[in-house]
């Protein structure tokens, strides 16, 4: 089997699934002490990156986001927890999710601050498109994932050929 054969084994959804973690700094936050909500969703792109890279093996470049809402406020010095999952893989493309926690570890407390989808899509150096492993769901809230990544893609692709008729 030559190399890349191998890099295109279905992969499952945990050997990808990332973590990352940030204190909120003085300077990640606006005058009023919350995290910028810009800072949130840099982070919140590298953390999907992290786990669309591990899927591919390859360079990935993010292709869109879903909308965006900011549920809690998030603090200085509060810690903000970041856990990415590829959903599903179209032939070059991924859809991955991320979900962000703040914590409190003063009052040993944690919410749910946002949840977004973006799409990546893997490249090689020259950034010409190259196919992706397909994820395999092994349990049920995967699986749900997976058909809910799929009619998220259908939603995307029509609201993207509304925006084309309308700039023609």
């Amino acid at each position: 089997m030559n190399d890349s054969a191998v890099l295109l084994n279905p992969r499952s959804v945990r050997d990808s699934q990332s973590e990352m973690a940030e204190i909120v700094l003085p300077n990640d936050a606006n005058p009023l002490g919350a995290l910028l909500g810009g800072r949130l969703m840099h982070w919140i792109d590298l953390a999907g990156a992290m786990a669309a890279h591990r899927h591919s093996r390859h360079y990935v470049v993010t292709a869109s986001i879903d909308h965006l809402d900011f549920l809690v406020p998030v603090r200085v010095g509060d810690l903000v927890i970041l856990r990415s999952s590829v959903n599903r893989v179209f032939r070059t493309s991924m859809e991955v999710g991320v979900k962000v926690w703040v914590e409190n570890y003063i009052s040993d407390s944690s919410h749910h601050v946002s949840s977004a989808y973006l799409t990546y899509v893997a490249v090689d150096r020259e950034g010409c498109r190259l196919p992706v492993p397909a994820v395999v769901p092994e349990d049920d809230e995967e699986q749900r994932r997976y058909e809910d990544a799929g009619r998220r893609r259908e939603i995307r692709r029509t609201e993207l050929e509304r925006r084309r008729h309308r700039m023609r």
